[in-house]
This record gives C-alpha cells, sequence and structure tokens, in this order.
C-alpha cells in the first residue's frame, strides 16, 4: 500500500511539473511585447526590435505544422495576403515546431509570409501562447510601433482568420501604407 501511495505521488508530481513547464502567463493590452529573435521559414532572422517604430508586428501562433486547422489558418493568411500587405504591418505565422518543418510547411502551402519557429519554447512562453501542453495554443498577439500589446486574440476560427484580422487592424486604427 505505500509503495501504490508513494508511485501515485511521484505520477502527481511529474504531472504538476509537466503542467508547469509548459504553462505561461497570457500577456496583457498595454504591456510591452516581449523581445524575440526567431529564424523564418525564409531562413532569415527576425527580431521584434527591428520593427520598433515602423509598423506593427502581428504573430500568428499555431499549434503545430501539418495539421489540418494550422493548414486552414496559414491558407486563409496566405489567400489575403494581397489586403494584409495594405497595412504597415510586419506578419508573421510562428509555432514551436523545428525550423526545418516550418519551411517544409511553407512551401508546401507557398506561403507569401514566413513562418517563425521557437522550437526552444522560450518566446512562446514569454507571450503567454503555452496552456498546458508542448505545443502553443491558437493565438494571435497584435503589438504597436512603440512595442505594446494591442490585442490578444485567443478566439481564431480558423477559416477566417485573415479576415478576422483585417476587422482587427481597422479596429486597432492600424496604418495602411
Amino acid at each position: 500500500m505505500r509503495k501504490m501511495l508513494f508511485l501515485a505521488g511521484l505520477v502527481l508530481v511529474a504531472a504538476a511539473a509537466w503542467a508547469q513547464a509548459f504553462t505561461s502567463t497570457p500577456l496583457k493590452v498595454g504591456e510591452t511585447a516581449p523581445a524575440f529573435e526567431l529564424q523564418g521559414s525564409d531562413g532569415k532572422t527576425y527580431s521584434l526590435k527591428q520593427f520598433a517604430g515602423q509598423e506593427a508586428v502581428v504573430l500568428a501562433w499555431f499549434p503545430k505544422a501539418q495539421t489540418k486547422g494550422c493548414t486552414i489558418e496559414c491558407k486563409s493568411l496566405g489567400e489575403q495576403a494581397e489586403a494584409l500587405r495594405k497595412y504597415k504591418v510586419a506578419l508573421f505565422a510562428i509555432s514551436v515546431d523545428k525550423p526545418e518543418d516550418n519551411k517544409t510547411f511553407a512551401e508546401n502551402l507557398k506561403l507569401p509570409y514566413p513562418i517563425l519557429s521557437d522550437p526552444s519554447r522560450e518566446t512562446a512562453k514569454a507571450y503567454g501562447v503555452l496552456k498546458g501542453a508542448p505545443v502553443s495554443a491558437r493565438n494571435t498577439i497584435y503589438i504597436g510601433k512603440d512595442g505594446k500589446v494591442l490585442l490578444v486574440d485567443d478566439s481564431i476560427k480558423t477559416e477566417t482568420a485573415a479576415a478576422d484580422m483585417l476587422k482587427h487592424f481597422e479596429q486597432l486604427g492600424i496604418e495602411k501604407k
């Protein structure tokens, strides 16, 4: 009986450690967005600071490359790329997948924007998109030219991701080019 209780305790401790490792606190509107420097599917490295003062940054977090919902969401953004480009926005899809996985995913979908890779999950944790799983939640984070969080959208509809993003651009007053 003691051994069973001990093993049950170990399982509980392990489960709690797992959940803590893959859980983070969501960002709040008005906070300064955490700095990042991540590799894109196009082979370039991108950082938040390179867009400071110039244009807004949108990070469309998705759980896993090559999955149905993520494919639908990324294709939606790709199909509306022309409309999205009318705004002063640096748009990135982003996941915790390895760079080579996101590169293949972006090439297969012929995406006109890069997918950033965060395999260490450090940026995902800083951005509050880890919800107790080893993949990110489907969240889109809008960051102003001043580096402040404008919106954290956690109710993404994959089929209308681009149309919803365009509505948010208007609501947030993001400048057109």
